[in-house]
């Protein structure tokens, strides 16, 4: 995908995401995140938002301190949040191609706005979800495409950070199966990844034996990833599946 395209959707599921907060209301709870309300989804989200345009904005090459977001509650903390998002949404549009600042994961992308624009994409569509559940009734749904980027993202950025907790004792193989997010005619896209006493390490191949598959159309698989909804299908020894929903937790 383009960063053209990871902005547009970045629009989008932003308004996405405060339209659903405003008819749940601040005071609903979030079941796909527990500990959380609305409130506490908004304020996380807008905070994140506020703290990646700054970056931007102002180049900063090193990371920032970050706030959790202020002390607001019902029309106004959503009127603060669809601020965050347009503050963000348009800083990310006015950027230069050949932005210099702080990125936080190795998953390739091509420039810092690039990985920005990206992130924080994938950041609000998973937090519109939240959202939306919390809502009530149908969720919007999530193009395969870009759910098939999001679980690369997921698993050869995020994962691929010292402070992932998804270890093993002793070197154990996991396949990712996306079984309609294949390109140029393959029906599936594939992620082999190895887990250790060190951060995992994943690739973008089935080469090689796996202990266990976890696999599903590619939205799902996506946010069965995040810990948003059961991983649709598994395989082999579904202990590595417990493994990922316990200690996956970004």
């Amino acid at each position: 995908m383009e960063t053209a395209e990871f902005l547009q959707t970045l629009d989008r599921e932003g308004r996405l995401l405060a339209a659903a907060a405003a008819e749940a209301g601040t005071d609903a709870k979030v079941p796909t995140c527990p500990q959380w309300q609305v409130r506490d989804l908004l304020r996380h989200t807008g905070a994140v938002h506020r703290w990646a345009a700054t970056l931007v904005a102002e180049g900063h090459t090193a990371p920032l301190p970050f706030d959790e977001g202020p002390d607001l509650d019902g029309t106004e903390l959503v009127a603060w949040y669809r601020d965050s998002h347009r503050r963000l949404v348009d800083t990310l549009a006015a950027a230069p191609d050949d932005l210099e600042c702080w990125t936080f994961h190795p998953a390739p992308c091509p420039s810092p706005l690039a990985f920005w624009t990206r992130r924080q994409a994938h950041e609000t569509t998973v937090h519109r979800h939240d959202a939306e559940i919390a809502r009530g009734g149908a969720a919007s749904p999530i193009a395969t495409d870009f759910a098939t980027d999001g679980i690369d993202e997921l698993l050869r950025g995020f994962h691929a950070r010292p402070r992932s907790k998804v270890r093993t004792e002793r070197p154990r193989v996991l396949r990712v199966r996306a079984v309609d997010g294949g390109a140029e005619g393959d029906a599936d896209a594939v992620w082999t990844v190895r887990l250790s006493a060190e951060p995992p390490v994943a690739s973008r191949d089935g080469s090689g034996e796996a202990e266990a598959e976890l696999a599903g159309p590619a939205d799902q698989l996506y946010l069965a990833l995040w810990n948003r909804m059961p991983v649709p299908s598994v395989t082999g020894d579904r202990s590595l599946a417990a493994l990922w929903r316990e200690k996956s937790g970004i």
